[in-house]
């Protein structure tokens, strides 16, 4: 393999602190987030900063050390059709793409020496997924690791990155998705329910692409995954799509970030979620930025929260910035309620109780997200997981009354 050379992505005197503490001017845009590989350029965060203000700070403290993981936190699994190869820091292609925009994110990247490398060959068509199983050990453990999915030239391939058990894991997965290729990438969530998740994906897509870039959160104490999106090929497309279901005492996070750099590139961006029970918490901030060259975009970002009990908060913050005024279209919104009482009426009017009455609307309104995953055994499990969710919900309102 080649070897690249990497400069670190800091101003000199800067601190990565993105309120712009001190004598620096206040970041005010997502693309002028401070990057770095270093993890002394960024200072501890105290949850005041604009990427942390709605994150558990306090609950994520063995995340933001700079110290090696433990030592068989985290077992690794790959399965399907494609061979799994490790990847040194210096050698190409990682580091082509990813620059870390937070301090774990520039803990993972130091303490990975060897970061899983995935490469779809060239013209290649996986006719299964590959499936990269995650494992934590203990909820006290700490675990790091980069991950870089290559996708060449005219390929099609789907990766699964699933995780499940305990620990405290901060990720890095660095996507490159090369000239007509397309690539489909699910990340499943379903740790314990005392794990902490911090991920951060960032891609890159170029001339005549696809990345379908799905997030699934059901599990875990503190998950926070934020996708970062360059479409910057003519032609590229982005698709980024995702669904959470909170319980009690859960933080389910992400902020999504999609830069339409090159001519004619088209974005679509779905996310879903539900909450339930006191304390269940989701936070969803999506930034899309339509570059100055970025003629031609079409451009749309929505994110959609059904509250099922009291003591339940959901977040939303869509942005959009236009550099350009030659494009196609753009647009985002964002909606938070309970149940629609008309549709509840419509089925109950049709003699379907009222506590399966909720399930169906809950199944409808997520299921557009799973059917989107486009793996059948996946989704079986998914829609049961659901399931599951709402039989739980339904339990602990049984029990309260």
């Amino acid at each position: 393999m080649s070897s690249v050379t990497q400069a670190p992505a800091t101003i000199p005197g800067a601190k990565g602190h993105t309120d712009g503490a001190g004598a620096f001017v206040p970041v005010q845009t997502r693309s002028e987030r401070f990057r770095s590989y270093d993890p002394a350029a960024f200072e501890t965060p105290t949850g005041r900063e604009v990427n942390w203000k709605h994150t558990p700070v306090a609950r994520l403290a063995r995340l933001l050390e700079d110290t090696p993981g433990d030592e068989g936190a985290m077992s690794l699994a790959v399965g399907g059709p494609l061979a799994a190869a490790g990847l040194a820091t210096g050698t190409a292609p990682r580091g082509e793409v990813f620059v870390p925009e937070d301090l774990p994110a520039a803990v993972a990247w130091s303490r990975s020496a060897e970061a899983l490398y995935l490469s779809i060959p060239a013209e290649a068509e996986l006719d299964e997924p590959v499936v990269v199983e995650f494992s934590g050990a203990g909820s006290e453990l700490a675990a790091h690791a980069h991950v870089v999915i290559e996708a060449s030239r005219h390929s099609r391939a789907q990766v699964v990155l699933r995780h499940t058990g305990t620990a405290q894991f901060a990720q890095n997965v660095e996507v490159i998705v090369r000239e007509g290729a397309h690539l489909e990438l699910v990340t499943v969530q379903q740790w314990d329910d005392d794990a902490v998740h911090l991920a951060a994906h960032q891609a890159r897509v170029e001339r005549d692409a696809t990345l379908r870039h799905i997030v699934v959160s059901f599990g875990g104490g503190v998950v926070r995954v934020n996708p970062s999106v360059e479409l910057a090929g003519t032609g590229s497309r982005g698709e980024l799509y995702g669904l959470s279901y909170s319980d009690s005492g859960q933080h389910l996070e992400s902020q999504v970030y999609l830069h339409h750099k090159g001519a004619e590139t088209t974005g679509d961006v779905l996310y879903k979620g539900a909450l339930q029970g006191e304390g269940a918490r989701s936070v969803w901030i999506g930034d899309v930025l339509i570059g100055p060259d970025a003629v031609g975009t079409d451009s749309y970002e929505a994110n959609r929260n059904l509250v099922l009990t009291d003591g339940a908060r959901a977040e939303s913050i869509p942005n959009l910035e236009i550099e350009t005024g030659d494009i196609r279209g753009a647009g985002h919104a964002s909606a938070t309620g309970r149940f629609d009482d008309e549709q509840l009426f419509y089925l109950q009017a049709r003699g379907i109780r009222e506590d399966e009455a909720r399930r169906l609307v809950v199944l409808g309104f997520l299921a557009e997200i799973v059917q989107k995953i486009g793996v059948a055994d996946l989704e079986s499990e998914l829609f049961a997981a659901i399931e599951t969710e709402l039989a739980q919900g339904l339990a602990a309102a049984e029990s309260a009354r």
